[in-house]
């Protein structure tokens, strides 16, 4: 690496921070004012909600690294044509090959930080921020050991043991009360899997009423339970996919295909991931191409709005095949790469167009 790669690196990381720091401001406001119809619900306030929107940004910026790389990219881009030092490169002899691999070393940084933020970062993070939410919405929860918690709504109290899976608990114990606080029924049930905020589904389930003087008991192979104290208490361990690392989306899908369960949703999370990083080499590539030609003397606003239109258009096209994959049970190693093969597709032909 040269003087002229340090040089280009620092124009176009500083475009991509500009971006990415616009982004993320536009972002946490709008995370937000999302959050604010939970606000007076339990002990939730607004600090409380800022404090949420704040420690899930870095989910955000993960999946809108790629825009903020293609917007920041071409404004960096911007400078070295207005300045006219990408032409003076060109014609002290640096091929397209060489710009190219010299934009790539750029890119490289950028998707160092956006692994290292979605492997040690966004997950931990978006977390934490889950259950701190669910302690201020539910004031009445204490968390047993080995990961289980007790939560009373009303006079129903149910116990939630431990995660099986990415996606079930190892069980659930559902105490009736009557209503001077004596023991109607105990309940149990083998595997209790979230049908929501509101809602489980409980399998063999076994129930227990008791009467003054006789027990009457009763089984099911499958129940919905109804609560108002839902499962998103407990979403901080059973995360959406697309919120996961890398790391534990794999061994998710090492767990589920071992046990013949579908791993669907996780490899459409994994790979849509994996594409997303690539998505910041093909974002900074699409960028090299318009420092020639008719856009090099292009205005700062027209760069802006170009490239926050492809962007968007990423973003909500990477969104679509994510949902198409899950609807269509098309291959998701094929499908999630489709926005990221054909912004590469296009940078290529553009570069390839140079003079």
């Amino acid at each position: 690496m040269n003087m002229l790669d340090r040089y280009m690196a620092r124009t176009l990381l500083g475009g991509v921070a500009l971006a990415m720091g616009v982004l993320l401001t536009l972002g946490l406001l709008f995370i937000f004012i999302g959050e604010q119809a939970d606000v007076g619900t339990g002990h939730y306030n607004l600090w409380d909600a800022l404090s949420y929107s704040l420690m899930t940004l870095p989910q955000f910026a993960l999946e809108s690294f790629p825009a903020g790389a293609l917007i920041g990219s071409m404004l960096g881009i911007g400078v070295l044509a207005r300045s006219h030092e990408i032409t003076v490169m060109r014609v002290s002899g640096m091929s397209k090959l060489r710009l190219s691999v010299s934009v790539l070393f750029s890119a490289a940084i950028l998707v160092a930080i956006a692994a290292l933020i979605g492997e040690f970062i966004a997950q931990p993070l978006a977390d934490m921020a889950s259950q701190q939410k669910a302690f201020a919405r539910y004031s009445d929860v204490s968390f047993a050991g080995a990961g289980g918690a007790w939560i009373r709504s009303g006079d129903t109290i149910v116990e939630v043991q431990g995660l099986s899976n990415a996606a079930e608990f190892r069980g659930m114990m559902v105490f009736e009360l009557t209503p001077d606080n004596r023991v109607a029924s105990v309940a149990r049930a083998s595997h209790a899997t979230p049908l929501g905020p509101s809602a489980w589904r409980l399998q063999d389930y076994r129930e227990s009423s008791l009467d003054h003087d006789s027990v009457q008991s009763q089984q099911q192979a499958e129940r919905v339970l109804e609560t108002t104290a839902g499962s998103d208490l407990l979403q901080f361990a059973v995360a959406a996919p697309a919120q996961l690392s890398l790391h534990t989306l794999y061994r998710a899908i090492v767990y589920l295909r071992s046990n013949n369960l579908a791993a669907g949703p996780y490899l459409i999370a994994f790979w849509s991931r994996i594409a997303r990083l690539a998505g910041i080499l093909a974002a900074l590539l699409f960028a090299l191409p318009f420092g020639f030609g008719s856009m090099r003397s292009a205005t700062l606003s027209s760069r802006t709005t170009l490239g926050l239109t492809i962007g968007v258009v990423y973003f909500f096209l990477q969104r679509l095949v994510e949902s198409g994959a899950q609807v269509y049970r098309v291959d998701p190693l094929i499908l999630a790469w489709v926005p990221t093969a054909l912004l590469t597709l296009t940078a290529m032909v553009l570069i390839w167009r140079i003079r």
